[in-house]
């Protein structure tokens, strides 16, 4: 090995412990200030004097203090380990003599003499070294297993006939000696002596080696014996079991007791089996103790067997729901229908509801009022913006934290596999790549195929055919086909004035009273007061808003209370000329009158995800050469109905009293306000057909009418959806008359029936029928339109 030229005078580094050997590296950690300071002033790949003290605890030692013989060393990374502390890498070099430490500040500084191994006998330290390498190779294994890959590189030069002396320090600095004998082997330098001492201390890490695995033998021994001691245990309980004798409590007995409790199928109860045997076999400070034992207490806490009796008496049911719900008589219809099914055939399959239609119509409380009617539990499964398959199925028992999914949570919290479970929210599951939870529900609302659901982390069968499932949903347009194939969709369209005014008075009002803690008889609301408030301040399907106003009323009278003197409790009458006061100004007015007192506006009636609603479309013409503008962000479908429209009109402009030469001279635009929200849809043909007849010929449309419908180049008018909403959303804006298609005839069965006895229905097979329903008689047209006119030539 060839060695740089050292220096005579070299920065000095004395060790506290351990000894550094030339062909080896080590890291220190440094912390005396003149170490500091010695290791900030020469920098990296610099070459020091390393020392080793004789007393580890001198802070500043002198020349007696240290080792005589140390090791030249290169710096070969500093790395800071805080704010005045450092780690160095440093590789042996050789040795050398400490002949005087010259300086002790700002660090150690020596002078010192290279020192060359001594071999008067190279073949003797040569078979020293063959037979130190052998015996290495044989035992490298049990003395030091995490050094084999560095201790192979050594090998590797002895095999090539490199120094032994090398090969001797290297030996040394690997058998992690105590400092003592690490500083025997560095002052021997002769290189066959040093064998020699290497390969005693060699021996005595082999002996201590043997004896570590001699006794980890003997404690694998004990841990078997352990494992006797269980089965004997096991085995004694069983004894104790067949002799009548209460065995000794302990916690995986009482684990055992409540599977044995949980009335488990036969499939289940051989893997609770199975587990239970491994769990009693192992040690609690095993990693899968935790793992098995939850998995186990699931098994043991799902309701397998355990059923709610539940009311079967038809009459008490539908008494609850009524009291509980006004209205919504289609659903307590089909729950009526399903418990008599139960009552008669004692058929236990489950229903699957889905229940759709705009925010605050009940469709969620009416599953708890659905549960306290037949003495179910109720659980709610939130599902809106869930993304992930494994919220629904569970995570397999392979991953860190694995839990079941929420179905088997709710089952669970529930106690009885015949819940009522409410899956909220079905229409906004969401799409990722963890997986489609509309797809994991697939099986569990199957009739077919739920009596077999298997959770992920279970991956046993739970039966969920008995579970009344119940799912909400706003829009049926994001669910998928598949999964609504699979529900019995009840449309909820919304809630007439009376209807409203009923629950206003029987269950928001009261709740709201007692909530605000109003005594009773203090306040009182009139009739005219609450239908104020649902024309004026509210205009939704529900009642959320209405509710929502209530309590704001109901906080403002608190505050007059409060302000009177104390106990006299003031009796407030509230009636509507009162409201604006606690209320502020009304947030809606009727704008049909307003909107149509000129020629060339239409009402029509649109569906909207949030229930019904009305929109007008307005139509204007202005000097130009034949275009057409379509203007409110609207979307294929209905800018390709009013182009339909105006081809009609055009096509039949002689019989309808237009000139046939009107788009000669003039530009027609179409538009639909509150341009912000996105429309589209085949329903507003009907309305734009009106709307440009009536433009054209200067007649005006019925304020009182409002219409839907398609309409076809030939005139015809086919039929929409959604009727009942857009019927009740003309109804509480004040319209008198609707005009539908004739093939809707049928569906005016599901409007209410007192909607019906407050609202003209025409019914129109071609757009001739619904002009003459919707435009106001014959006007002659003002002078400026007359030498256009051809009715004005006649």
């Amino acid at each position: 090995m060839s060695h740089p030229e050292y220096p005579s005078v070299i920065p000095l580094l004395p060790l506290r412990n351990g000894v550094l050997f030339p062909g080896t590296v080590i890291t220190v950690p440094v912390g005396r200030a003149r170490s500091i300071a010695m290791i900030e002033a020469v920098g990296q790949d610099a070459i020091v004097g390393i020392a080793v003290q004789r007393d580890a605890r001198m802070v500043d030692p002198e020349l007696a203090d240290l080792q005589p013989i140390g090791t030249y060393a290169r710096v070969r990374q500093v790395r800071r380990t805080g704010e005045r502390n450092y780690q160095v890498v440093l590789e042996g070099l050789g040795r050398f003599s400490l002949k005087t430490i010259l300086h002790g500040k700002p660090y150690w500084t020596a002078e010192v003499e290279h020192l060359l191994d001594e071999n008067p006998d190279p073949t003797e330290a040569k078979l020293l070294a063959t037979a130190l390498g052998s015996r290495m190779r044989e035992k490298l294994q049990e003395i030091a297993p995490d050094m084999s890959s560095s201790f192979g590189q050594w090998i590797e030069l002895l095999g090539r006939g490199d120094d032994p002396g090398l090969l001797a320090d290297r030996v040394a600095a690997a058998l992690s000696l105590d400092t003592d004998k690490e500083v025997q082997v560095l002052l021997t330098r002769d290189v066959s002596e040093r064998l020699r001492v290497v390969s005693r201390l060699l021996d005595e890490a082999i002996t201590l080696a043997e004896l570590k695995h001699k006794i980890d033998s003997e404690v694998r021994r004990g841990l078997h014996s352990n494992q006797r001691e269980v089965l004997l245990r096991q085995q004694l309980r069983a004894i104790q079991k067949e002799l009548g004798e209460e065995p000794k409590s302990d916690d995986l007995q009482a684990l055992r007791q409540r599977l044995d409790d949980a009335g488990l199928p036969e499939e289940a109860r051989k893997v609770a089996d199975r587990e239970l045997a491994r769990l009693e076999a192992m040690n609690n400070a095993h990693a899968e103790f935790g793992v098995i034992r939850t998995y186990l207490e699931w098994i043991a806490d799902l309701p397998w067997n355990k059923r709610a009796s539940g009311m079967l008496e038809i009459d008490a049911i539908a008494k609850k729901l009524d009291a509980d719900h006004f209205g919504l008589e289609e659903v307590k219809k089909r729950i009526l229908e399903h418990m008599a099914v139960l009552k008669v055939s004692g058929n236990t399959r489950a229903t699957l509801l889905c229940l759709a239609g705009p925010p605050g119509v009940g469709k969620t409380s009416l599953g708890q009022s659905i549960a306290d009617a037949t003495g179910r539990p109720f659980v709610r499964i939130a599902l809106g913006g869930v993304r992930d398959e494994a919220e629904i199925r569970g995570h397999r028992r392979t991953y860190v934290g694995a839990l079941p999914g929420r179905l088997l949570h709710a089952l669970k919290k529930a106690g009885k596999k015949n819940a009522v479970v409410l899956l909220d929210e079905i229409d906004k599951l969401g799409n990722s790549w963890m997986g489609s939870p509309d797809a994991a529900l697939l099986e569990v609302l199957d009739p077919e195929q739920n009596k077999t659901f298997t959770d992920h982390y279970l991956e046993l069968p739970f039966d969920l055919s008995e579970v009344l499932f119940i799912c909400t949903a706003n829009s049926l347009d994001t669910i998928s086909a598949p999964l609504r194939d699979r529900l019995e969709v009840i449309e909820l369209s919304g809630y007439t004035l009376e209807e409203k005014l009923h629950i206003a008075k029987d269950h928001l009002l009261p709740k709201q009273i007692k909530d605000h803690a109003i005594a009773a008889g203090t306040m009182t609301v009139t009739d005219d007061a609450v239908k104020t408030v649902i024309r004026e301040y509210t205009r939704e399907a529900g009642v959320r808003q209405l509710g929502r106003e209530l309590t704001k009323l109901c906080r403002a009278l608190t505050l007059e209370i409060a302000r009177a003197d104390e106990g006299k409790s003031p009796r407030l009458h509230i009636d509507a000329g009162e409201l604006h006061k606690y209320l502020g100004k009304p947030r809606f007015q009727s704008e049909v009158a307003e909107r149509t007192a000129v020629p060339g506006v239409a009402t029509g009636l649109a569906w909207t995800p949030v229930g019904g609603d009305i929109l007008f479309v307005e139509t204007s013409r202005m000097p130009g050469k034949g275009s057409l503008e379509i203007t409110g962000q609207l979307g294929d479908v209905m800018k390709e109905s009013a182009r339909a429209a105006l081809t009609y009109v055009r096509s039949n402009a002689g019989q309808l009293g237009v000139d046939v030469n009107f788009l000669d001279r003039q530009d027609l635009h179409i538009h639909v306000p509150a341009g912000a929200v996105p429309k589209d849809g085949p329903s507003a043909g009907v309305t734009m057909f009106t709307a440009l007849t009536s433009l054209l010929t200067g007649r005006r449309v019925r304020n009182d009418t409002a219409m839907t419908g398609e309409c076809t180049l030939r005139g015809r008018v086919l039929p929409v959806g959604g009727i009942k909403s857009k019927v009740l959303a003309a109804h509480r804006a004040g319209i008198k008359r609707v005009v539908l298609p004739h093939r809707n005839a049928r569906d005016i069965e599901d409007v209410p029936e007192d909607v019906r006895q407050q609202v003209e229905f025409i019914f129109a097979e071609d757009m001739r029928q619904v002009l003459d329903a919707a435009l106001e008689p014959v006007v002659l047209p003002p002078e400026s339109l007359a030498a256009d006119s051809p009715r004005a030539e006649a």
